[in-house]
């Protein structure tokens, strides 16, 4: 795959708002306004929310996949 089309498939909403939010939260911890524990709440939640939607957005389209081949075999 294309370096063209992999950052063109990353720069959507979605990993725009994760990268975000963990520069975030990188900051304000390395700065001492929040700490250790909350950091690693807050970016357990945002790296799994977004890896989870990633697995079921795989899923998805590998089943689509399946489906497609399955009807083309008939």
């Amino acid at each position: 795959m294309p370096i063209v089309e992999r950052i063109a498939k990353l720069i959507d909403v979605k990993s725009l708002m994760t990268l975000a939010l963990t520069g975030c939260f990188i900051w304000l911890a390395a700065g001492g306004k929040i700490d250790g524990q909350q950091f690693l709440g807050i970016f357990t939640m945002i790296t799994g929310f977004y890896f989870g939607t990633q697995s079921m957005k795989n899923n998805n389209n590998s089943n689509n996949n399946n489906t497609q081949e399955k009807g083309e075999q008939e």
